[in-house]
C-alpha cells in the first residue's frame, strides 16, 4: 500500500488518533516537514498504543496554522477550499454604484454571504475594502467593495444588487499552470484546526509497527 493511503487509513480507523509531533522548514524552498505519529486509543490499558511514525513533506506552501498535539482527523483536499480559493480562483474587484436605503442591513447581508462562502477561515475585513467602515462605505455612493477570489465576489453581487446598488466585476486571469506546464492548483491538508495550503504532499514511513 502507498504511504500515502497508509498513513490515512490508520487515521480513519475507529479510536485512531494523530500526533503531530513536529513541524519545520525543508531545503527546498516552501516546504515543510512533518512528522506525524499515529496511535490507537486501547480501552484495556486506558492509553494509545503507538502504531507508526510518518515524515511528510508539504510541498509548495503559500499559507499554514500549525498546532502540534493531538489530532482526530486527518484530509487532503484537492478541490476547492475556502482556503485555496485566493489561489485557484481568478481575484476580482468588485465595485457598486449607488446608495441602499439602509445600509446597516446591506451590510449585515454581505457579512452573511461572506461568512457562507469561507465559514471560519478567511474572515472580514481580509478582502474587503478597508479605507472606511464597511457601513460606511456603502453609504458612500459608490466604492470598490474589495479584491477577492471570483466565488466571494459572485456571492457578494447578487447581495448588493438586491439592495438597489449596481455592480461591476473585474477579474485577471488567473494561472493555473507555471511556465513549466505544471500545475499551480492548490490543495488543502487538514489536520483538525491545523492547515496547510499546498501543491501536494509526499509521504515516508519513518518506523514503527
Amino acid at each position: 500500500m502507498p504511504k500515502r493511503e497508509q498513513l490515512f487509513s490508520e487515521l480513519a480507523a475507529e479510536d485512531a488518533y494523530g500526533v503531530l509531533v513536529m513541524a519545520q522548514l525543508d531545503a527546498v524552498p516552501e516546504t515543510l516537514q512533518l512528522v506525524i505519529a499515529t496511535t490507537q486509543d486501547e480501552a484495556a490499558s486506558g492509553g494509545l498504543r503507538d502504531l507508526n511514525r510518518y515524515l511528510v513533506r508539504v510541498l509548495g506552501v503559500v499559507e499554514h496554522r500549525v498546532s502540534l498535539g493531538l489530532f482526530n482527523s486527518i484530509r487532503l483536499i484537492e478541490e476547492n477550499h475556502p482556503l485555496s480559493l485566493r489561489y485557484n480562483t481568478p481575484t476580482t474587484a468588485l465595485f457598486f454604484r449607488g446608495t441602499p436605503d439602509d445600509p446597516d442591513a446591506t451590510a449585515m447581508d454581505v457579512l452573511q454571504a461572506y461568512a457562507s462562502t469561507f465559514g471560519p477561515w478567511h474572515q472580514p475585513p481580509m478582502y474587503l475594502n478597508a479605507a472606511r467602515p464597511l457601513v460606511s462605505l456603502l453609504a458612500s455612493g459608490g466604492d470598490l467593495l474589495g479584491e477577492m477570489p471570483k466565488p466571494l465576489a459572485d456571492a457578494l453581487e447578487p447581495v448588493l444588487q438586491r439592495h438597489g446598488l449596481e455592480t461591476k466585476q473585474f477579474a485577471d486571469e488567473g494561472v493555473d499552470k507555471d511556465e513549466h506546464g505544471r500545475s499551480q492548483r492548490r490543495k488543502v491538508l487538514l489536520l483538525d484546526d491545523s492547515y496547510f495550503v499546498t501543491l501536494d504532499i509526499s509521504v515516508e514511513l519513518m518506523g514503527g509497527r
